[in-house]
């Protein structure tokens, strides 16, 4: 069945999920043997069975089915189980979809959407999924059409930006294109004012991107205007809300900790959490959405998913690293891959992809088409990583870029994959293959880098 008859077979319901509350120990193991440098730690029970819940059939479902045996159902099987209402619900629900619409990965292609001649940073769709913005190192925002082909719908030429774009957001409204920039490399602490700045001015729920400015800028994209320059006005940083309405902030930094804030306290200068695990530099928090679970991403080549209920109000010593290296240049060294925190507080670790050079991102895969069964990340081994919230493992590996995959960014709802990298590709992948299609990109055509392979500093 093409994903074409899925997309008008299915339905999309918004169901809400609540999440039972989970009270996990922590791990008192300081160092695992070489054994078990490629394994994946073991991910917390309660985890794997909410994931499973929101991501297979329901239990009405594959009663009408099958009595008492969990074995897979055909997607036939489900529209005509739905079509008879054998479950006798008369419809699908959201675990249904899910599991019938991540049997089709986007992992076929990839189709080629922009090729420019300097490194792209950032690509994210909106909200909605009509829009997606790529951002590219020098001065350049481009903002594409996902309905119409892929064409640019807005080019962006950005002012006083000493090096790249590095966060992009749009607000809910699609009409502002958001984005930060730094003056250093560690000068992320004026995130948290900054952002409750633009939220008490502007009372919308944005996030933002970063670059080597101090500067962020607002850029109105529906206007009749193709090109513009950005407007500046104030400082930021990257940080992440719970949820859509909630007041609470995730953030993450060099010093290794996951922090929690929240706008309602009178002492905004201090978080009113932490939670500890990683060995070294944050580079990235996506939240589930549901104000309890979120991932981060980090320099000890990991991603870790939290429960924000397990923080505590101390930070707790981790024992001194025995290395000294440097993300921006550097190999990451074996040794380090067999260290743990004493006192990890995360409910999963994956392992696998590579952070290194640029502070790659990593997300939730989407709610509706997926029941965020899986988390994805860039790599800077060229390669884009799908990890099973359940069980921990790689699923797909997306190869074909020839340098560094920063970001990428799953479509809300349809089976389409967006991928940027240093080569200067921003390229699509879906769930079916068209051979016919002139823009797909064939092995061979990728590059290193747009101007030849250089390290430099960047973020």
């Amino acid at each position: 069945m093409s994903v074409s008859t899925l997309k008008y077979c299915l339905e999309w319901p918004n169901m809400p999920w609540k999440r039972k509350m989970h009270h996990g120990g922590t791990s008192q193991q300081e160092q695992v043997g070489p054994s078990l440098a490629d394994e994946v730690c073991a991910i917390d029970e309660e985890v794997s069975h909410l994931t499973r819940l929101k991501s297979e059939p329901s239990q009405r479902t594959r009663a009408s089915f099958y009595t008492g045996q969990k074995r897979p159902i055909s997607t036939f099987k489900l529209l005509s189980g739905r079509e008879s209402n054998c479950s006798g619900m008369g419809r699908f629900s959201s675990a249904d979809c899910s599991y019938t619409l991540r049997k089709h990965l986007p992992v076929k292609g990839p189709w080629c959407v922009d090729d420019m001649d300097s490194e792209a940073y950032i690509s994210q769709f909106s909200t909605d999924g009509s829009l997606l913005v790529g951002g590219f190192r020098g001065s350049h925002i481009r903002i594409y059409n996902a309905e119409k082909k892929w064409k640019i719908h807005k080019d962006i030429t950005c002012k006083r930006l000493r090096w790249t774009v590095s966060d992009i957001a749009l607000s809910p409204d699609q009409r502002y294109l958001t984005f930060f920039q730094l003056p250093t490399p560690r000068g992320r602490s004026r995130v948290l004012a900054l952002v409750w700045l633009v939220l008490n001015q502007w009372r919308i729920d944005v996030h933002a991107y970063s670059s080597l400015s101090p500067t962020v800028h607002i850029v109105n994209v529906q206007n009749a205007v193709r090109e513009s320059h950005a407007n500046i006005t104030a400082d930021v940083n990257v940080v992440t809300f719970a949820d859509e309405t909630s007041d609470v902030l995730y953030s993450g930094s060099d010093d290794s900790l996951c922090k929690v804030w929240d706008r309602r306290c009178h002492k905004r200068q201090k978080p009113v959490g932490v939670l500890t695990g990683h060995l070294d530099g944050i580079t990235f928090i996506d939240s589930g959405g549901d104000g309890h679970y979120f991932i981060s991403n980090c320099k000890d080549q990991t991603i870790k998913l939290w429960d924000l209920r397990k923080m505590s109000s101390t930070t707790k010593d981790c024992t001194p690293k025995s290395y000294e290296w440097d993300y921006r240049w550097m190999t990451y060294p074996s040794e380090a891959r067999y260290l743990k925190h004493p006192y990890d507080q995360s409910l999963a670790t994956f392992r696998g992809h590579s952070v290194l050079r640029t502070l790659i991102r990593c997300y939730f895969s989407p709610m509706h088409s997926t029941g965020q069964r899986y988390i994805y990340t860039g790599s800077s081994d060229q390669c884009v990583y799908i990890y099973d919230v359940a069980t921990g493992n790689v699923v797909e590996k997306l190869r074909w870029h020839g340098s560094i995959i920063r970001d990428c960014s799953w479509h809300p709802y349809l089976p389409t994959f967006v991928s940027s990298s240093w080569d200067g590709y921003l390229v699509r992948w879906e769930a079916t293959e068209d051979d016919k299609d002139p823009s797909m990109l064939k092995a061979g055509k990728q590059r290193m880098h747009p101007e030849g392979y250089q390290l430099s500093f960047v973020l």
